[in-house]
């Protein structure tokens, strides 16, 4: 006769098996015991221990969006912004869409960190309850390892544009309704996500650009804008009494109060910029509330041009010296500079 020896039906530290089978002694019953009540309780614990990891760092990541919505940060910089300024700080439509802003970057980041957290933890716990019901789970972490370097091989791209996405909402280069230069697409951004970003230029063309491709961003709407002008005058004119016309009608404009809210600080004439071939061009500048640069230089090119009429400046203009050969002249000879005619 052979004697089988039978081996430990509990392994791995299984706490209801080790009883049953202690008190029992029967393998079976040990046996039967963990895979009802074992097996099950452990599963139940782990998901309830997923459960409890997935809400504490949910809260973490509500605090934190909660945080981000006050802008501490950024309130303080408006405050000594508009203290230099000697401004007060006032509750504006540009002020409200800003807050606004804040809000649904910091909610867009909270998503996308809890979405990050669900994903981690179901792929540990869901690895860890198929370990508990027996699967091999060495072949499955494998399996991912190498589907994971295949897909960052095959989708760099992809990859490029979510993680340029999450950094570009974090950092808060731009966001919806704010004038960009992204390089060929200049335009008003419609639409933000981590994939793409859709700008709609002047033409009313919509473009849609990768956030991978976005080398760099010009953002013409954030925290305040210039209006430049270049006013060409004559030669012949008086620079000085140019530049203190200039000065004035400028004044003018800063002290509307049409334009009160508009025109942020003292305009300033920076005096000649350039010596062309028509005239001479002089700068003068105006410091704007973002997006309001092309109202205001707009605004200003009327006032300079009935000033200048007011004031009999010349705004130069291309011209042209047509001469007319007197037809009764002998042939070589020189015609009469007064009989020439100007056009």
């Amino acid at each position: 006769m052979f004697d089988l020896e039978v081996s430990d039906p509990c392994t791995n530290d299984e706490i209801v098996c080790d009883y049953v089978h202690r008190v029992t002694g029967s393998d079976t019953a040990a046996f039967v015991a963990d895979t009802i009540v074992g097996v099950p309780l452990a599963l139940l614990g782990l998901l309830l221990l997923g459960l409890v990891i997935r809400w504490v760092l949910h809260r973490l990541v509500d605090r934190l969006v909660k945080r981000a919505e006050g802008g501490v940060l950024p309130e303080r910089v408006g405050r000594m912004s508009l203290g230099s300024l000697g401004m007060k700080r006032a509750s504006t439509p540009r002020d409200m869409a800003a807050a606004t802003r804040r809000v649904q970057r910091a909610q867009t980041m909270g998503s996308l960190l809890k979405s990050i957290v669900t994903g981690v933890l179901v792929a540990v716990f869901g690895t860890m309850m198929l370990a508990e019901i027996g699967v091999n789970v060495g072949p499955i972490i494998a399996s991912a390892g190498i589907v994971g370097i295949a897909l960052g091989f095959g989708a760099q791209s992809l990859v490029s544009d979510f993680l340029s996405g999450i950094f570009m909402i974090f950092e808060d280069q731009y966001g919806v309704g704010d004038v960009v230069d992204l390089g060929e697409a200049i335009g008003t951004v419609e639409a933000v996500s981590l994939r793409v970003t859709r700008v709609r230029d002047v033409n009313g063309t919509v473009w849609y650009v990768r956030n991978g491709e976005i080398m760099r961003v010009g953002n013409m709407s954030q925290n305040w804008a210039r209006t430049v002008l270049d006013v060409t005058v004559g030669y012949h004119e008086d620079l000085a009494r140019v530049k203190r016309v200039l000065q004035e009608v400028a004044h003018d404009l800063w002290e509307d109060e049409e334009y009160k809210g508009l025109v942020i600080e003292e305009p300033e004439v920076w005096g000649v910029q350039d010596l062309a071939a028509d005239g001479v061009a002089v700068r003068v500048t105006l410091k704007t509330a973002p997006l309001e640069q092309w109202a205001v230089a707009r605004e200003m090119r009327q006032r300079i041009k009935a000033r200048f009429d007011h004031e009999g400046i010349e705004i130069p203009f291309p011209q042209r010296v047509v001469w007319h050969r007197d037809t009764e002249s002998a042939p070589g000879e020189p015609t009469d500079p007064t009989t020439a005619d100007r056009a």
